[in-house]
């Protein structure tokens, strides 16, 4: 059996000892060369111009959606020109434990040649293969649109 395994690391430094109110939410996460300083949402204290891990997941979920999509359309001989998506995550504060519940991904989608149905049926099935939504214990929705350019 395969097994692919991923790596990241993780550094905050601070000091916790003046309260909550008081430290540092910013910290790096290293993955593959790649830095990314985050922080934590600006509800929880966080510093707003700085990613956070929720942005992250939904960001993760949008990636592996386009590239699953494009992997099936490629396969299926489909000419993608242009694919954009504005991703959405909610969390709400009085579920416990607290998780993000839903994860609302809607990709408008540019093809030459090609049948708008034929498109939305290979959406279905990238999102059926995506890795990340299958590893999601949330509510995942996918209202794709479709445009066909010369």
């Amino acid at each position: 059996m395969t097994v692919h395994e991923y790596t990241s690391t993780l550094l905050w430094e601070g000091s916790t000892g003046a309260g909550y109110r008081a430290y540092s939410r910013a910290h790096d996460v290293k993955v593959a060369d790649e830095i990314l300083t985050l922080s934590a949402d600006p509800a929880f204290r966080g510093d707003a111009s700085l990613p956070n891990p929720e942005q992250l997941l939904l960001a993760a979920a949008s990636s592996c959606l386009l590239l699953s999509f494009l992997a099936v359309a490629a396969q299926a001989g489909v000419d993608v020109v242009r694919y954009e998506d504005a991703g959405a995550a909610c969390m709400p504060m009085d579920r416990h434990p607290v998780r993000i519940t839903k994860v609302a991904l809607t990709p408008r989608i540019a093809v030459r040649d090609a049948e708008p149905a034929h498109i939305i049926e290979l959406v279905r099935q990238a999102h059926d293969g995506c890795y990340i939504a299958n590893s999601l214990a949330v509510e995942a929705v996918v209202d794709a649109t479709v445009e066909v350019v010369e």
